[in-house]
């Protein structure tokens, strides 16, 4: 085998060209202009980055694949992709680190309801659905709010406990918060809720409310049950409840191995009205890949999922829009791996939710741009986004003394990109998203 000689050129050349399409997206969406109007802080030096560039820079960080802050340096020997976003540089690591770390508890609750609130406004659905969720971020260190409590992967570690609300209509991020280590899943949630609606989501209908058993608490019940929103939420199996379900007869078998059974319980406080609560029953040696728990020891072939709702629906059918819910966790998953979730972190704890709740944001907007720039790749992950999408080579050059970003691109390949440049422009905001 050969090997081809080795030559070396000067002429700035970016592996990320197709981030161009990104950057007419975010354009589209006028995010800039309003991130300008947000109690950003600003550095003292005359020669300070303006804030919109670092966060702007942090969110192209995190679309070419970084996952810290050590990472963003990469970008800054790529001055073809700088030029792609109009900018002379990029920041270096220490400018993130002092920018997020002057973000306080007061400056996280003004700037970033306020954010989801106008993105949200930029945005046509309808009445949603809202999955609240959380999860373990392990941290190595000891940074502020690190502390020892659920890690089922890693047990006994420090971790960060975020607080996380999903639109599953547009598999979005609503709002987020977050917590320390030892904090419970259902801690801080009803003020997490009234953020949730009352600001971030102001405006919007909701029209249903999703969670797992680690929400299942009266002050939350309750809360919902004020504002008169509709709920699903999976149910622990207190005593009370194991009572009443060991001694059912008469279930409904919806179809082979699955049957259900309703009930209503009656809360603690006396004068407030009965709950209905849903029981699943699944056979195990019909089902032998059937979730759920083993509630009794004499009952070893069945597993039982139970919820609580205030909808008047079939029960079958509150059991199949529960279900549905499984794909918070998927984007979970996502945030992760590809945004770097579990990653950008600083000693200061409100420094690290600024950085948290900025990578959502940026997850919002990859979630827009595939939807509304991406037919075909509409649920792809931004890794896919970025091998398919986002790696392309380009330069810029002069012609006719204007600077033009060429790309390298197979000829066959050039009505796709010119397809979605299109696609862009012909879809200026408010984004509607289809109902039917």
């Amino acid at each position: 085998m050969v090997n081809l000689p080795i030559e070396y050129s000067g002429k700035p050349v970016t592996p990320f060209g197709g981030m161009a399409l990104m950057k007419r997206f975010v354009d589209q969406t006028g995010i800039r202009e309003h991130l300008a109007t947000l109690d950003l802080p600003r550095g003292g030096s005359n020669c300070a980055y303006d804030p919109v560039h670092v966060i702007e820079s942090f969110w192209l960080g995190i679309w070419t694949g970084a996952s810290r802050y050590i990472h963003c340096d990469w970008l800054r020997q790529d001055e073809t992709l700088a030029a792609i976003f109009g900018y002379d540089r990029l920041p270096s690591q220490s400018t993130y680190s002092r920018f997020f770390g002057r973000f306080s508890q007061a400056r996280n609750t003004a700037v970033f309801p306020a954010l989801q609130r106008w993105f949200f406004e930029q945005i046509h659905v309808g009445a949603v659905t809202v999955d609240f969720d959380s999860t373990v971020i392990t941290r190595e260190g000891s940074q502020e709010g690190t502390a020892k409590g659920y890690n089922p992967n890693r047990k006994g570690r420090n971790s960060h406990h975020p607080l996380i609300a999903f639109i599953s209509q547009t598999r979005m991020v609503a709002n987020a918060w977050l917590r320390p280590g030892n904090t419970a899943a259902c801690s801080n949630c009803v003020e997490f809720m009234r953020e949730t609606f009352d600001e971030a989501l102001a405006g919007v209908k909701v029209g249903l409310v999703r969670a797992d058993s680690g929400f299942y608490t009266n002050d939350i019940l309750s809360t919902l049950e004020e504002r008169s929103v509709p709920y699903i939420i999976a149910a622990k199996a207190y005593a009370n409840l194991k009572n009443e379900i060991h001694g059912m007869k008469d279930w409904v078998e919806v179809c082979p191995g699955i049957a259900v059974k309703e009930w209503l319980q009656q809360p603690a406080n006396p004068k407030a009205k009965a709950r209905r609560h849903i029981v699943v029953r699944k056979q195990t040696s019909r089902r032998p890949q059937a979730g759920g728990k083993l509630l009794f020891e004499d009952l070893p072939d069945y597993r039982f999922s139970l919820y609580v709702t205030n909808l008047d629906l079939p029960l079958d059918q509150i059991w199949n829009i529960y279900n549905t819910r499984a794909d918070c966790e998927n984007r979970i998953r996502e945030l992760k791996q590809d945004f770097g979730l579990d990653a950008f972190c600083l000693q200061d704890f409100w420094a690290t939710e600024a950085s948290f709740r900025f990578i959502m944001v940026a997850y919002n907007l990859i979630s827009l741009f595939r939807h509304f720039a991406l037919n075909s790749h509409n649920q792809a992950t931004l890794a896919t986004l970025r091998s398919y999408c986002f790696a392309i080579g380009a330069w810029v050059s002069h012609h006719a003394r204007k600077r033009v970003l060429k790309l390298s691109l197979p000829r066959q390949k050039r009505p796709w990109m010119d397809s979605i440049s299109q696609q862009i422009e012909a879809r200026p905001p408010p984004f509607a998203y289809s109902t039917a």
